[in-house]
């Protein structure tokens, strides 16, 4: 029986010598056994570490004074042996194998019998068993990515760019410590919905690859708790979902040079956004949800953004309003709690992207819609230039539930031009 972790061995005599242990244990291989070429005799407990591979070995059978295991679901525990009098402090190590080492240790110590032990040979430990976990890999060609070896389990930063992936590995996606993966510069052209698997990820690279999509599961994944850097830059995307502004931890967003001719209808709702480029994409103009966002950097350089006419609008007001109409924008306006256990999953999707006039109420399919120039320094605090022309305005769509809300713009409108 063997286990990798951290381990510091404390004397308990410390304190009296006005002495106290550094704290902090250092990568160790801790084996269960006999001594070698003993066929009879106690089981030990050996603990090896760089500094000394031979290994320290600590009599188990009748020897250990307590178990402390509050921590044991965070990979920690303590063995408090009486002789010598130290604490074999564990720590970072893999909980279910903790437990069964420490289930070991304990059938030991109460002289269960050696044939039912899962006992090891008590031999050296090997350089790579106790050196420390390796947390970053960097590969950036083809030839130095691994195809026989597997990713080391504690990686928390991996960038695997150049290696001409047409899809990404699934020993990357098994690595559950990962909190940077960096797929750059590669042919990916679908995302595994296994990506959202990985509960600890803060940053993802997809930059220069194929995609042609961001899927909808991952919106919906572990990655709404945890995301909060994404490059999608120099892709084939021309739409993101509308679960995509689930993924509210969002700060720095990455969409310059795909296809976009949309952003996502809900982005308000990302309020931990700060950073947002979409540079030569294919927008014709901003959502209405867009004015609630407060950036610090914003770069919409490069999109064929049209001429607004507030005078021109889209009326797709029907009069007087269907029941539907009046159901579904009393339901938001009220903020009363639906579901798909309540209403049909089509309707509850109207819902989700019901529009919002500019008094504040709600309409969904009957409205009037039209393009006004913002300026973008209304949601940024810097903004690059959006054309050659040193201009910082883009159209942005409004809605208006009905007509009366549409002329009292309307004449704001033109007392605002008269005025000029």
């Amino acid at each position: 029986m063997r286990l990798q972790c951290d381990v510091e061995v404390v004397s308990r005599l410390l304190p009296t010598c006005g002495l106290r242990g550094r704290g902090r244990g250092t990568r160790a291989l801790l084996s269960l056994g006999r001594q070698p070429g003993r066929a009879r005799g106690g089981v030990y407990l050996m603990v090896c570490t760089a500094r000394d591979r031979a290994g320290v070995r600590y009599q188990v059978q009748d020897n250990v004074e307590r178990f402390f295991t509050r921590f044991v679901e965070e990979g920690k525990a303590t063995v408090r042996l009486k002789e010598p009098a130290v604490d074999v402090c564990l720590s970072k190590a893999n909980v279910s194998n903790l437990k069964t080492f420490l289930s070991a240790v304990r059938l030991a110590h109460q002289g269960t019998d050696v044939a039912a032990l899962p006992l090891s040979a008590l031999v050296p430990a090997k350089t790579s068993e106790v050196e420390k976990p390796k947390t970053k890999m960097i590969i950036t060609s083809k030839r130095d990515y691994p195809l026989t070896k597997s990713f080391p389990y504690s990686l928390e930063h991996l960038q695997t760019s150049y290696c001409k992936l047409a899809r990404i590995d699934t020993r990357v996606l098994s690595l559950k410590k990962l909190r940077k993966l960096d797929l750059s510069h590669n042919h990916i052209k679908q995302l595994p919905a296994t990506i959202g698997e990985l509960v600890f990820l803060q940053e993802l690279n997809l930059h220069d690859n194929h995609l042609e999509s961001f899927s909808s599961a991952l919106c919906s994944s572990t990655l709404q708790k945890s995301l909060q850097c994404l490059d999608l830059s120099q892709n084939k995307i021309k739409a993101l979902p509308i679960q995509f502004c689930q993924l509210r931890e969002l700060v720095n967003l990455k969409l310059d040079d795909n296809e976009l001719i949309r952003l996502p209808f809900k982005i308000g709702q990302l309020d931990h956004l700060r950073f947002l480029s979409a540079a030569r994409n294919k927008l014709p103009f901003l959502p209405s949800d867009f004015r609630k966002l407060c950036l610090e950097n914003l770069d919409l350089f490069g999109n064929p953004f049209e001429q607004p006419n507030p005078l021109l609008p889209n009326i797709q007001l029907k009069i007087p309003l269907t029941l539907l109409e009046c159901a579904a924008r009393a339901t938001v306006n009220y903020r009363i709690p639906y579901g798909c256990q309540l209403l049909p999953s089509h309707l509850c999707k109207d819902l989700e992207v019901a529009k919002t006039c500019q008094c504040g109420s709600a309409c969904l399919s009957s409205f009037i819609q039209l393009t006004v120039t913002m300026n973008l320094h209304h949601v940024a605090h810097t903004v690059v230039l959006v054309d050659n022309m040193g201009g910082t305005e883009a159209p942005i769509i409004c809605y208006f539930c009905s007509l009366g809300c549409y002329s009292q713009f309307l004449d704001r409108y033109l007392q605002s031009s008269a005025d000029r």
